[in-house]
């Protein structure tokens, strides 16, 4: 039933998105990790405080969308797949992440450097009102790359196996990383779980979307597939992240491009390895080319997953 359910929802995400006028439920996760973390976030064990409020925001998560799928197949089948179909479609983020990469690429198509900062703004952390082209072509190839994952396959990897409330719980988990699991003065201690729940929940979907850009997108630049293999592991290592590098790196090397490098963050600079070789200079299309390799590995993951699971099923019965 869920590999039905799931493929109804990538389409409704994928044609329509999130929908405008709604309060996406992300935002309630948010705020509930909000109010957790200014009451919970002072004074000693600040690692076991930030293990509390994870606890908190995943079971209040789990509890509120499970209850809402039994009710719905309470009241009627029919009723509880339609609630898990919309539910799952909103913790999709296909058509979003086309909508944001494409806004910049707007921009630059009619060379509004200045707005195409701006709107590359909206989805990375670094600083953005000094970047070239070639730098704002790069955030918006590193974020659609890594949120290939975080955003799409990996909410749809737990939605497979155990329907929308897995879905959900781990949209709280990914939104827990991206609020407090950094390694700064304030959440060093308080979000060393966050992020570490995050590191486990993301390494198998992360792994497989990375393998599947790598084995099945166009090459800019022809290679073996084992030199392209080897070189995927070697660059994926080199990332700070234990997941990000395996999205990152299959992206640099099928476009035949250089990722990573100096980023700014609040006027501080950081150096992250790159990821690639520069055979390519980058340039706007780019953005379309990740766009693209997004849209396959997101077709060939729920193929590959959802067929697993109907073999499991088959087998089993």
């Amino acid at each position: 039933m869920n590999v039905v359910i799931c493929l109804f929802a990538l389409l409704i995400d994928r044609i329509f998105g999130d929908p405008q006028k709604w309060t996406h439920p992300v935002i309630f996760i948010g705020r509930l990790i909000e109010k957790l973390e200014q009451k919970l976030n002072t004074g000693h064990q600040g690692k076991w405080k930030g293990l509390i409020c994870v606890i908190a925001v995943i079971a209040t998560t789990a509890a509120v969308v499970g209850i809402a799928v039994w009710l719905s197949y309470k009241i009627h089948l029919l009723m509880g797949v339609l609630v898990e179909i919309v539910l799952i479609s909103l913790a999709l983020a296909q058509k979003s992440l086309q909508q944001a990469a494409m806004l910049v690429y707007d921009a630059l198509n009619q060379n509004d450097f200045q707005t195409a900062r701006e709107k590359l703004s909206w989805i990375v952390g670094r600083d953005t009102g000094h970047l070239d082209e070639q730098e704002i072509v790069r955030g918006v190839v590193e974020t659609v790359s890594e949120n290939t994952s975080d955003g799409v396959t990996a909410p749809l990897f737990y939605a497979l196996l155990f329907g929308a409330t897995g879905a959900w719980v781990y949209k709280a988990i990914n939104t827990l990383d991206s609020m407090i699991g950094y390694k700064n003065d304030r959440y060093e201690h308080f979000g060393f779980f966050a992020a570490k729940i995050d590191d486990v929940a993301n390494y198998i979907p992360s792994r497989i979307t990375g393998f599947l850009i790598l084995s099945f997108t166009k090459q800019a630049k022809r290679q073996s597939f084992v030199n392209r293999f080897k070189n995927w592991r070697k660059d994926a290592a080199k990332h700070p992240s234990p997941n990000s590098g395996y999205l990152e790196a299959a992206t640099a090397i099928q476009l035949g491009i250089q990722l990573g490098g100096e980023n700014q963050y609040g006027g501080i600079k950081s150096f992250h390895a790159v990821m690639g070789m520069p055979y390519f200079q980058l340039n706007r299309q780019h953005i379309v080319g990740v766009i693209h390799h997004m849209y396959v590995a997101t077709l060939l993951f729920y193929l590959l997953i959802g067929g697993i699971l109907i073999a499991i099923t088959i087998a089993w019965s």
